[in-house]
């Protein structure tokens, strides 16, 4: 990805008709707890009606021609959760991409984390290798999932790889600007980020994509995760298009 597109400020692919798509789009994927409680379900059956809204999400991103899509899937603040919810979250990741890899790489999709994903679960870790192997050389969307992600590490996580790089004298204090700090984040190898969406109706970012979201477009919907499908995407591709962004000017 690199050098198709820069990177401050961001750029938009021009589909057909001369319509702006965004090139990345990043979802919180918000409000499966409280659509379960609604149905009188338990909460991990909300995480699992789920993943037919990524699946939607992906499907709706291939039909605009979005190159990447970015899922906060698991936050560093998710481990504080019960052990048998953690635990059943980490089972459908397992179980999700034992059953979509194939059909993931047949469509040309490639998977990628953004986050300390090493310290997961034997089981989810091995099928997330695998995926991430399997897919490497697709283009046809980037996959990005969140996992053990949060932006405020992120960040710091930067400004120590770059501390000791100046201290090493691998890189000059001078030479030290937001394009090469941002070659040092998760998201180095993806276009900018365009529109940023969550779901449930909360109004907050929550630790995700700080340095990401400084020029993307903000998406709200009172729908749960589960509800969230191909048609709102396209509704909010629909709202980005409507705005004016002037990065300031």
């Amino acid at each position: 990805m690199e050098g198709e597109c820069e990177k401050i400020p961001p750029c938009l692919y021009v589909g057909k008709m001369e319509k702006k798509i965004p090139r990345h789009i990043a979802i919180i994927m918000d409000g499966n707890g409280r659509w379960a409680k609604q149905k009188g379900l338990p909460k991990v059956e909300g995480h699992r009606a789920g993943i037919s809204s990524v699946e939607e999400a992906i499907k709706a991103c291939m039909e605009k021609g979005v190159k990447a899509l970015s899922l906060f899937t698991f936050s560093t603040e998710n481990w504080q959760r019960p052990r048998k919810e953690v635990q059943a979250l980490m089972g459908l990741l397992e179980q999700y991409l034992k059953k979509y890899v194939r059909k993931l790489h047949e469509n040309g999709v490639r998977v990628i984390v953004s986050g300390e994903f090493g310290s997961l679960p034997a089981g989810a870790l091995r099928q997330l290798e695998a995926a991430m192997q399997q897919t490497k050389d697709n283009k046809k969307l980037i996959l990005n999932l969140a996992i053990n992600y949060g932006g405020r590490e992120e960040i710091l996580n930067a400004v120590r790889t770059i501390a000791l790089k100046a201290k090493e004298e691998k890189i000059k204090l001078d030479d030290i600007d937001q394009r090469l700090f941002a070659g040092f984040l998760y998201t180095k190898d993806l276009p900018e980020l365009d529109l940023l969406i969550r779901t449930s109706g909360e109004l907050r970012l929550s630790n995700f994509f700080l340095w990401q979201a400084s020029y993307a477009e903000l998406y709200f919907t009172p729908k749960f995760w589960p509800d969230f499908k191909k048609e709102d995407l396209f509704e909010a591709i629909e709202e980005f298009q409507k705005r004016e962004r002037r990065f300031g000017t």
